[in-house]
């Protein structure tokens, strides 16, 4: 029996703003809006697949190079797709480098333009055969995905507007507060803090606070390369309740230095987000956990590739999380499921947002994780009312970029980002 999805018609790409909470970190804040890029890649036989991606002006141009030259594209040739995107953006941007969100940058941004079309394509493979995506990755090696809680510094509010549902969280007994409520609502077992943000000592107190409520729970923090070498050798004494310390200091010279001073595991997304990172970590020693991130790393096969060469080099496995809808987590769910050494509970803001562009019913987080969408491709439907409400929200939101630098200054007109100042 012949299969075929056929060859891509037409592809849209909509840019898309949902509402976000004044979530603290190491360079700022979290402005009201989060902007995503959906992707519908359309076929001639009739199917749409479906991806998920960045959203700021200069992805939007680079994602919109690509639709414009994919068409004709057969939906099984993912090395075609590689070449088509890196030829698009050699003409339309000069095949220049990458930045989101002001802490990560990639020499190339060929990676991050695939991942949305990958994912697309896939979706459509497993539309065509029948098949969940992560069939396409090899099978799911677990039925259920573990996601950790992930609790953040934040105002009450965004200036000027009424305290969200979160209210504030800056004491060590509101974030044990803000933990509560998401291990009683959702169930998880691991519990993430976004740190960087106040004094090393405070940001400790409220590890030890978590600590002391959620003792059977694992615990990370990751405060973006906000601490020096020393501060963070200093800090890596709470191993008695970590899991893992995630960026303490910033690039992997430092995190080289400090892992020589420790033996709690390191772990990153952010000296070690390509593949050209990899083999200078690794003779470094810098870091014993990636964090994968398939919009980072080209995609879900690339992500799978990833998976076997931190296997290869005895390095943990797990996943960062950007504030995202239902069709990342739809991807980095069939991801994680098929990926055997990914371990560690992956990071999700899914319990952060309030609007959602798939249909409901398939991603439900239950006792700390989410089952494995068994529909044909990715398993999610996308909402074609909630789409355009979101759409119409970017139209009128008037953000274009992620500034969480230039939104605090807004706001708090000394402040500047807190890399390694600590």
């Amino acid at each position: 029996m012949t299969v075929s999805a056929g060859r891509v018609s037409r592809v849209v790409v909509t840019p898309v703003a949902f509402r976000d909470p004044p979530l603290l970190n190491v360079v700022g804040v979290h402005q009201p809006y989060v902007l995503r890029a959906i992707v519908q890649v359309h076929t001639d036989e009739g199917l749409v697949g479906l991806g998920e991606t960045y959203a700021d002006q200069a992805h939007l141009g680079r994602l919109e190079a690509v639709a414009a030259a994919l068409p004709g594209a057969d939906v099984f040739d993912l090395h075609g797709l590689r070449r088509i995107v890196a030829e698009a953006l050699g003409e339309s941007t000069g095949g220049a480098g990458a930045s989101f969100g002001g802490m990560l940058e990639v020499s190339s941004a060929v990676d991050t333009v695939v991942s949305p079309f990958e994912v697309a394509l896939l979706d459509l493979q497993g539309k065509a055969m029948g098949r969940p995506l992560s069939d396409l990755l090899g099978g799911a090696v677990r039925e259920r995905v573990p996601y950790s809680a992930y609790l953040f510094y934040k105002w009450a509010g965004h200036p000027g507007q009424e305290d969200d549902d979160w209210g504030e969280g800056r004491t060590p007994e509101q974030l044990v507060a803000q933990a509560r409520r998401m291990v009683d609502e959702y169930g998880f077992t691991a519990i993430k803090l976004k740190g960087g943000v106040y004094e090393p000592r405070h940001e400790a107190e409220t590890v030890e606070a978590l600590a002391d409520a959620f003792p059977g729970h694992k615990l990370r923090i990751d405060p973006n390369g906000a601490w020096t070498v020393g501060t963070s050798v200093e800090m890596a004494r709470l191993s008695g309740v970590l899991e893992y310390l995630e960026d303490p200091t910033p690039g992997i010279e430092g995190m080289a230095e400090v892992s020589k001073h420790t033996e709690l595991p390191l772990a990153t997304n952010m000296c070690v987000i390509a593949f050209e990172h990899i083999k200078p970590a690794v003779a470094a020693d810098a870091v014993q956990v990636v964090l994968s991130d398939h919009h980072l790393w080209g995609g879900l096969r690339r992500s799978a590739l990833l998976g076997g060469i931190c296997e290869t080099f005895g390095m943990g496995l797990s996943m960062h999380s950007n504030s995202h809808l239902g069709i990342s987590l739809a991807a980095m769910t069939h991801l994680a499921a098929s990926t055997p050494n990914l371990t560690y509970a992956c990071d999700t803001h899914y319990p952060w947002k309030t609007e959602e562009v798939v249909k409901p019913g398939v991603l439900e987080f239950r006792d700390g994780g989410v089952a494995v969408p068994r529909g044909p491709g990715l398993g999610v439907e996308l909402d074609e009312d909630a789409l355009a409400a979101l759409h119409e929200q970017y139209l009128k939101c008037g953000q274009r970029g992620r500034e969480d630098t230039a939104y605090m200054q807004s706001i708090v007109p000394d402040f500047t980002p807190n890399t390694a100042r600590w």
